[in-house]
């Protein structure tokens, strides 16, 4: 048997020794330059770091320390001329960029400024904490400030604090400055390593060009043939002749595989074309066909002064009938949806337009400028791209809406349509498709089943929600979401009867979230259908533990508020049924809290489940109270066990008559029904007072009790059952 030495082992010979040489030439250029600068460049800046860092913080608790001990006298006998005094001088002192007396409380006495704007205020600033807390000299860092803060003492007893704050971008800059000397430095050390790299390079060209040399001859030539005839097939013709070979070795297999190849190509192009182009449940285009046809369009008409515009239509709720009815059914209610789409497209949509199916529950249409609409007379009329569009969503989304009968049942779903514009929101396709999505979310936020067009002021918002969306997926589980429980108590005797649970979102990036933020990224999205019931399992746990707690006192109860979204769904009885049952707290001890508004929109509906609820021994409460138009009618015919009277009446009893008149009403009107009033937002001693006297049953707000988590809310506990 003859052995020959083919093409493949020729390369693999040149190729190995060329990797050798690289990787000698690359260790030599790697071992001289890179390491040396990186290390250097690193140690120097550490040690920079470390001798400014020590020097500031060395002078700033020396002058620290000596006008905390000058401060004592002044603040002994509270003489705030000589306290602002002492606060100008160390104010003008170089690199000073506040100074700060506060008292043992932690309000400003004097803040350096002429007007002592801030006189009276407690500290609330991110350092101000530790500030507070300190019992001796304490250093901090901010983002650009270094805060050293020290009490001011006289004897044992603590009259109060300074705080200076020293400016860290002086320190910063000379750090900089002095690394980018050294950084200078070693780029020209660096130059000095060009003659190694030039002689390097040098021998990297002779043994590529004797590589060349030998791949020419050998590989090559051939293999150009074999491109120009896989050229003609690129550009439709399989059937073009392939260059023949009688070479002993791999290019002459590959010449003649290649030909067999050509032959296969040409058999299979329509079947694979008709595949890959064509949606296999609604036979229209899929994504990619509908892709390339944008990329002809926006070829053709870019520069021409031609506009076209792309409708996303995404069915509403559309899991809900897979969910429900079957996957079979949901490919029967597409196949519906795709004709009526088709239908509508074909007689508003001019002979421009393209329908394609994304994929899912999403289709996307094509329509051009120029078109020509019929009129409900017949006649026809030229209308703008926007025009087209905004009346091409408003047939479908009215086409749409109209019931499909599945499987027997009646199926009511609906569209939710994003509009973009070529070239007015973007140039590109991809921009162009991205926009269309992001006015369809616009869509989803606005309502469902109605149609938005893409605005550049909303780009930026939607993705901040639509990220937003995506992190508190699973936020439960990580642990970033948890429970805060803030008191209420009984206005008759001062006691604390129970605890609202109050959902908290520390984002491992963002800190804490604000409940406003994220609870209605979770109602829009439907996540709060999967969060809901983990809060409510949760609470019913935590309260189990007052229960034992508290023995032998009263028990407390523990109110969780539902949202719409859980109430509508029609499962709520089960959920507080399953938490109860597992969590082992007794049922009158839950109070589910619902908005008044939520209430409202389905009275019926509402009125049905929280008779189950009642039933059961859970009390239901009305959150929100006098913010949803609601009277007494609305709470004769919704089965309630308690209203909460909205923090904005709350907030201005004491100067506002009409909020007074409003409240005390609100009491009254509850009380002449048998239903228990608690008052939210109670903030100041007279609120509370006035509140007692009206005759409100409970209260709950920052001047009673900030919300706290579940282990320092069982400390509060504590001195009930001593």
């Amino acid at each position: 048997m003859r052995l020959r030495y083919g093409l493949q082992a020729r390369f693999l010979s040149l190729m190995a020794l060329a990797l050798l040489v690289v990787l000698t030439l690359l260790a030599l250029l790697l071992n001289r330059q890179d390491r040396m600068q990186s290390e250097v460049e690193g140690i120097s800046r550490d040690a920079i770091q470390r001798m400014l860092g020590d020097a500031l913080r060395r002078r700033g608790e020396g002058a620290v320390a000596q006008l905390a001990e000058s401060l004592a006298n002044p603040m002994y006998y509270f003489d705030l001329d000589a306290i602002a005094g002492l606060n100008r001088a160390a104010s003008r002192l170089p690199g000073t960029r506040y100074v700060i007396v506060f008292d043992a409380a932690g309000n400003v006495l004097h803040d350096g400024s002429d007007d002592v704007s801030s006189y009276g205020r407690r500290m609330d600033d991110p350092l101000a904490f530790e500030v507070l807390t300190a019992r001796a000299l304490h250093t901090q860092f901010g983002p650009t400030t270094m805060d050293v803060s020290a009490p001011v003492m006289l004897g044992n007893r603590r009259l109060g604090g300074v705080r200076v704050g020293y400016d860290l971008e002086a320190a910063r800059n000379y750090e900089d400055r002095a690394v980018a000397q050294l950084r200078a430095r070693l780029d020209e050390s660096g130059r000095r390593q060009l003659l190694w790299i030039g002689l390097l390079s040098a021998g990297l060209v002779v043994l590529g060009a004797l590589m060349l040399w030998l791949l020419q001859r050998s590989l090559v030539r051939p293999i150009r043939q074999l491109a120009d005839s896989a050229r003609a097939i690129e550009a439709g013709q399989f059937d073009t002749g392939t260059p023949s070979s009688d070479r002993d070795d791999e290019v002459g297999d590959l010449m003649r595989a290649f030909g067999r190849m050509s032959q296969s190509v040409n058999r299979h192009d329509r079947d694979i074309r008709r595949m890959a182009y064509t949606d296999a449940l609604t036979g229209l285009a899929n994504r990619l066909a509908f892709r390339e046809a944008l990329d002809l369009r926006l070829l053709r008409l870019r520069g021409a002064g031609r506009q076209l515009a792309l409708l996303f239509a995404d069915i509403d709720d559309f899991k809900r009938v897979n969910d429900t009815l079957g996957h079979d059914a949901g490919d029967e209610v597409l196949l519906v949806f795709a004709q009526r789409i088709q239908q509508v497209v074909e007689r508003l949509g001019g002979d421009d337009a393209l329908l394609a199916r994304f994929g899912g529950d999403e289709f996307v249409i094509l329509i051009e400028d120029g078109l020509v609409a019929a009129g409900t007379s017949g006649s026809h009329q030229s209308l703008d791209v926007r025009d087209s569009a905004s009346r091409l969503a408003d047939a479908l989304v009215t086409e749409l809406g109209k019931p499909i009968v599945v499987h027997g049942r009646q199926v009511f779903l609906g569209t939710s349509i994003g509009i973009t514009v070529f070239p007015e929101d973007a140039s590109g396709v991809t921009a162009l498709m991205k926009n269309g999505d992001i006015a369809m979310y616009q869509a989803k936020v606005a309502g469902k089943n109605c149609h938005r067009f893409y605005s550049r002021a909303l780009d930026q918002a939607v993705e901040r929600r639509v990220h937003l969306e995506q992190e508190l997926r699973g936020a439960w589980d990580r642990g970033e979401l948890s429970l805060a429980y803030q008191p209420v108590y009984r206005l008759a005797d001062g006691a604390m009867v129970g605890a609202e649970a109050l959902l908290r979102w520390k984002h491992p990036e963002q800190g804490m979230i604000a409940p406003a933020v994220f609870i209605d990224v979770a109602e829009q999205s439907g996540l709060i259908e999967t969060i809901g019931p983990q809060v409510l399992r949760a609470a019913c746990v935590d309260a189990a533990r007052w229960q034992t707690a508290r023995e032998p006192d009263e028990p407390m109860f523990v109110a969780v508020n539902v949202s719409p979204r859980q109430l509508r769904s029609g499962d709520l009885p089960q959920i507080v049924a399953s938490s109860l049952r597992d969590s082992g707290l007794p049922p009158q001890r839950l109070h589910v809290e619902l908005t008044e508004t939520a209430v409202i929109g389905d009275e019926a509906h509402a009125s049905n489940l929280l008779s189950r609820l009642r039933a059961t021994g859970v009390k239901v409460w009305l959150d929100d109270f006098g913010t949803g138009f609601s009277g007494l009618s609305h709470l004769r015919r919704v089965p309630v066990d308690g209203v909460k009277i909205d923090r904005s009446f709350v907030a201005d009893i004491l100067r506002d008559p009409d909020d007074l008149a409003l409240t005390t009403a609100i009491i009254a009107m509850a009380h002449s029904l048998g239903i228990t009033v608690v008052a939210e937002g109670v903030e100041k001693e007279g609120q509370y007072a006035l509140l007692r006297e009206r005759g409100c049953d409970l209260a709950q707000g920052y001047w009673l009790g900030h919300p706290v988590a579940i282990d320092e809310f069982m400390t509060l506990l504590r001195p009930v059952t001593a």
